[in-house]
This record gives structure tokens, C-alpha cells and sequence, in this order.
């Protein structure tokens, strides 16, 4: 069946249930979880009407950023140990989440990437975009998405 599981978390009530079907499929198949979690960078560009942070503030907050990151997927991680599945914990930094998860999968030689979506729909799916959407359409990979 599978052998290598990416599960994409967003730290999310609804994520957490990809992560716990994700590691529910890994322990019945006997495969390992890569969890990923994608985190940005933060927007550096004058134009877009903020004020300009210092660069000093900038790489306290990313640091930030990546720290709950890692404690999000070592979270997992010890999920994944408690139900005797290994798990690799991955912070990823990338403005373009859906591409991120895509070249993780493949960085990785997962077989499934497991995620979740939101379900957002008409005007809200159009200003916030669709991450799942983009896995989806782009991932040569099987996607398993839960709602």
C-alpha cells in the first residue's frame, strides 16, 4: 500500500483531523509520515502600503514564525510515536504553500500527501485562494483531502 505519507498541517482544528487520519493510514499500512508545515515569509515590499519594518524585526518574527512551526510538527511527531508510527517533522519556508507541499512530497518520495480543506466557497475561495485546489491540480502524487 503506502510507504512514505505526507500530512500537510496548518495547525487548524481541521487539520488536526488530516494529521490523525494520516497517521491512522500510516499505522495500518505500515509506512512512515513526513509532517509538514509551510510557513511564509514575511512581506518585505514597500508597496503595499505598510509601514517598513526593521530587518532585525523582520527575522524576530520569522524566527517566531518557524519556532511554532516546529513545535507544531514535533506535536505530530510524538502523536505519530504514541500510535507507533514514525514520523519525520518538516518546516518548509515558502510564500507559495500548494508548491511547497508539492516539492515536499517529492523531496520526501511520498506515495500520498494527505490535507485538509476548508471548504471555502464563491468570494471568500476567490480573495483566499485554495491551497487543496492547487495541490490537486498540480500534484502527480495521490491527494487525500478531508473536510
Amino acid at each position: 500500500m503506502y510507504k512514505r505519507i505526507l500530512v500537510a498541517t496548518d495547525g487548524s482544528a481541521l487539520s488536526a483531523k488530516a494529521v490523525q487520519t494520516g497517521l491512522s493510514l500510516a499505522a495500518l499500512s505500515g509506512a512512515t509520515v513526513v509532517a509538514l508545515k509551510v510557513v511564509p515569509r514575511y512581506p518585505r515590499s514597500y508597496f503595499e502600503g505598510g509601514m517598513p519594518v526593521d530587518m532585525v524585526d523582520v527575522k524576530r518574527i520569522e524566527q517566531q514564525w518557524s519556532d511554532a512551526a516546529q513545535e507544531l510538527v514535533n506535536k505530530v511527531k510524538a502523536q505519530g510515536s504514541a500510535e507507533g508510527v514514525t514520523v519525520k517533522a518538516v518546516v518548509a519556508k515558502s510564500d507559495l504553500v500548494a508548491e511547497a507541499v508539492i516539492s515536499a512530497a517529492k523531496k520526501h518520495k511520498c506515495d500520498l500527501i494527505v490535507m485538509a480543506s476548508h471548504g471555502r466557497k464563491g468570494i471568500k475561495r476567490l480573495l483566499l485562494g485554495s491551497e487543496t485546489q492547487h495541490v490537486l491540480t498540480h500534484s502527480h502524487i495521490p491527494v487525500l483531502v478531508l473536510r
